[in-house]
């Protein structure tokens, strides 16, 4: 059974999927998320602390769907896993505003509080990326940071500024 802050996240999530973020209405969140508007006041403060919240909750599936794409299997060159990775970042961002928001630093009025900074939200990405590509035994891949930092950007660079036809990316 989910708790009450995960409720009222996901509340919220299906809010501010609705509608824009201005929009969505405390009482609303409440109600979906079969809690008192007290019991969401409790838990985060204020409309901005529940959209600092959902933000952080975007980062971190951010994180982990980033590492599940990163875990590849044998036969499967880094370069590869790297590649489906890059390409799993921009569908979710073309998908999900909020990505989107976090990967760009998007301030725009559709979405709940400010997004974090981009370049710190590469850099975890990056550290990610080094961290479920590094080989266990041997000696470390002094290039992987580089190389998954330069497949990142490029990966941004597509949300920034989409290919014609998505196929395309």
């Amino acid at each position: 059974m989910p708790t009450a802050r995960e409720s009222l996240l996901e509340a919220a999530r299906a809010a501010v999927d609705a509608r824009p973020w201005q929009g969505v209405r405390m009482v609303d969140v409440a109600a979906a998320a079969g809690v008192s508007r007290q019991t969401l006041y409790n838990e985060f403060g204020d409309k901005a602390g529940l959209g600092a919240a959902l933000m952080e909750q975007c980062v971190r599936g951010l994180l982990h769907g980033l590492e599940e794409r990163l875990r590849h299997g044998e036969g499967t060159t880094d370069e590869e896993a790297l590649a489906a990775a890059a390409d799993w970042m921009v569908v979710a961002a073309r998908r999900d505003r909020l990505v989107r928001a976090s990967l760009t630093g998007c301030r725009c009025h559709g979405v709940p509080g400010p997004p974090p900074d981009p370049g710190s939200l590469i850099a975890q990405l990056r550290d990610r990326a080094v961290q479920a590509l590094s080989a266990p035994p041997g000696a470390p891949d002094e290039a992987l940071p580089r190389r998954c930092e330069t497949a990142l950007r490029l990966a941004l660079s597509h949300v920034v500024a989409p290919a014609a036809a998505p196929a395309a990316a």
